[in-house]
């Protein structure tokens, strides 16, 4: 229990609680923009404080909020200089950075020694006081030393530190029971943890019971840590608030798994672990603005709108290294249409998992992963790109119980060949969904054919052609006659090359029954089945009519 309350290692002692720079590691480019800060990041921030404009009150070593100071104005540079006599920490004001007056302001800055901050466009004031005040509590908290190692904000990490110390699984949750993220632990869970990680959230009906039951507030308003014995099928439980500044961040579960009971010290151990968790749970919220910004960047990437080298930089990746784009989707011909989120969710963790830098990015009904940073050997990039598109399929099917493909984009050579790399994925994975084949995985190059027939049907859509062909014949034929099934029976002969054993099974008929259609079809039609051109008409007018048929795509 002592090592869980020791700071950890250099640089977490005393002297960085408090400071500029350890608030902003907490709350993060999701709230804050920092403009100037000439006594540098090691100034010591003690406090929030709103401007009053009635009783303009400024404090030292505290963050003064400009509500309502217009950043261009001389009444703001003003604030600043009055801040900087005052040894106030900083000034905050809303969005934007105009020029000139931006200069002023750092001049002002620079004089007083008081650093200047701009509120970002995406966090009201109310939220910002917040999360500042939230912030400052996060930042005195030492964080538990076996967590030393764990990056601000990777709540696996923390989940699998605390399962290691309280021994059992953990779960951490939003104030709205959504699962932010949970140990590693395989062995025998239960099912209620089951269900809760496999949803992302804690079932609405196990909700709506702890909040009939007055759980929720009596974990929201406890100061202790709550224990839940065994009941039933439902192994003992410990769980803890996070709190920082007075406010509810979220939740830390535990349960016992195998039968055996959490660490005699369990409650001790946890109570540790909810403080220490308070800024990373901060970090994941504050920062949770970042991840669309960063998901924005990438989708204008591959939709090619917008200059390379600044949609790279907002989405930390590197410009000019090999890259390539998976197009991921189910054999039902929607991509994601299983539940984009849940698809979404694994892919990122899973590639996460497989140490690899990328962006997922819902679009169009669709999944794409941006795979950046590849190997510079063209040869080893592809080996790379195909391993994970090999390992995401089979994942991916295996968790959500539905066929998964995915289509490889060809490699490029920086992040400005990323729109046709996803143009070759796309193509690679409509090709796999429509050949409905065991395969999974696959390039552009590998089912060419395929490809090269959706492009020629996709041509051909706007093409009039005449009215009366033998096909449209079946058509007015099926419609008119209930139960009448021509036009299927004509694609199944002609997609099996004409070889009636082979169609009659895969309709599901007897080889007499389709040859008796066969020849009901050149009667009603007049489609001649020796004629190449006739059979080759027939064909791409079937695949052109598929939608209006019912057929699969």
């Amino acid at each position: 229990m002592a090592d869980l309350e020791e700071a950890a290692g250099p640089g977490t002692g005393a002297e960085d609680r408090g400071t500029l720079e350890r608030l902003l590691s907490v709350v993060g480019a999701g709230a804050l923009e920092l403009h100037t800060a000439p006594r540098g990041l090691r100034a010591g921030v003690t406090g929030v404080h709103v401007l009053d404009a009635l009783e303009p009150v400024i404090r030292p070593r505290e963050l003064l909020l400009a509500v309502g100071v217009d950043p261009r104005s001389a009444h703001a540079v003003d604030v600043v200089r009055r801040a900087g006599e005052a040894g106030a920490a900083g000034v905050v004001f809303g969005p934007g950075r105009p020029e000139p007056t931006a200069r002023a302001l750092q001049a002002a800055a620079e004089e007083g020694g008081t650093a200047v901050l701009f509120r970002t466009a995406w966090c009201t004031w109310a939220q910002l006081v917040g999360v500042l005040r939230a912030g400052l509590a996060a930042a005195g908290v030492p964080p538990m030393s076996v967590t030393s190692g764990v990056r601000l904000g990777d709540l696996d990490s923390l989940a699998d530190a605390v399962a290691a110390l309280v021994g059992g699984s953990v779960t951490i949750e939003d104030t709205e029971s959504r699962v932010l993220a949970y140990s590693s632990t395989e062995e025998n869970v239960d099912e209620m943890r089951r269900l809760t990680i496999l949803g992302r959230r804690v079932p609405p009906w196990r909700v709506a019971a702890m909040r009939e039951a007055g759980f929720f507030q009596a974990l929201w308003g406890a100061g202790d840590v709550l224990h839940r014995p065994a009941h039933g099928q439902d192994p003992e439980r410990l769980v803890g608030a996070v709190r920082a500044g007075g406010e509810a961040l979220g939740s830390i579960w535990v349960a016992a798994v195998a039968g055996r009971p959490l660490a005699p010290n369990g409650a001790e151990t946890l109570r540790a672990a909810v403080r220490a968790a308070a800024a990373h749970l901060l970090h994941h919220r504050t920062h949770s603005s970042d991840s669309r910004l960063l998901e924005d960047a990438a989708r204008a990437l591959l939709e090619d709108r917008g200059s390379v080298e600044v949609l790279a930089e907002r989405a930390s990746l590197p410009p000019r290294e090999p890259c390539a784009v998976l197009a991921v989707g189910t054999g039902s011909g929607s991509r994601g249409d299983d539940d984009p989120s849940v698809v979404h969710g694994l892919l990122t963790l899973h590639c996460a998992a497989l140490g690899h830098r990328v962006v997922v990015v819902p679009a169009g009904g669709g999944i794409l992963v941006l795979l950046s940073g590849l190997e510079r050997d063209p040869g080893r990039a592809d080996d790379q790109v195909r391993r994970l598109g090999e390992s995401l399929a089979g994942q991916l099917s295996a968790t959500i119980g539905s066929s998964v493909r995915v289509g490889l984009g060809d490699v490029v050579p920086g992040l400005a060949g990323a729109p046709a790399s996803r143009r070759s994925a796309e193509r690679a994975l409509q090709a796999l969904i429509a050949a409905a084949g065991p395969r999974a995985v696959a390039r552009s190059g590998d089912v060419a054919d395929t490809v090269g027939i959706l492009q020629v049907v996709e041509a051909l859509r706007e093409v009039a052609l005449p009215p009366r062909t033998s096909v449209a014949r079946l058509r007015e034929f099926d419609a008119e006659h209930s139960g009448s099934c021509l036009v299927e029976s004509l694609r199944a002969y002609l997609d099996h090359f004409g070889d009636v054993s082979a169609a009659s099974r895969a309709l599901g008929v007897h080889a007499n029954s389709l040859r008796y259609r066969l020849r009901r079809i050149t009667q009603v039609s007049g489609l001649d089945l020796e004629n190449p051109d006739a059979r080759l008409l027939a064909q791409l007018q079937l695949r052109l009519g598929r939608d209006a048929d019912g057929a699969r795509p």
